[in-house]
């Protein structure tokens, strides 16, 4: 099984920008469907973005033009650049990958966006 630790989160206003990190503790390139999903409380987590071994990128379109999502092999992490950041990005984001046909999921970090 995989570790995923996330960090990053943090409160910004409206508009503003945040990184956020997922480290993981295999070789990224092992690890299949990274990904970021966010929950918010009373609601179910919904996917946001995920990027495959070969780079190919794929958003949700509340986030498609804002958000950045991206891998660093060398690192072993996954990235996910948020920028022009809105209320309704408010939530707990959460890394997941799939290492040897297991998911696992990161612990979250909490992104709260003030207007």
């Amino acid at each position: 099984q995989v570790q995923l630790v996330e960090s990053g989160g943090g409160l910004v206003q409206a508009g503003g920008s945040l990184r956020l990190s997922c480290a993981a503790s295999k070789s990224i390139g092992a690890i299949r469907g990274m990904g970021w999903y966010r929950q918010t409380p009373g609601h179910q987590r919904e996917w946001v973005a995920t990027v495959v071994s070969g780079g190919a990128t794929n958003y949700k379109d509340f986030v498609r033009d804002r958000f950045h999502i991206y891998r660093d092999n060398e690192k072993d992490t996954l990235f996910l650049e948020m920028n022009n950041l809105e209320p309704g990005d408010t939530a707990v984001y959460y890394c997941k990958g799939t290492y040897r046909n297991r998911d696992s999921w990161g612990q979250g970090t909490q992104v709260t966006v003030v207007s």
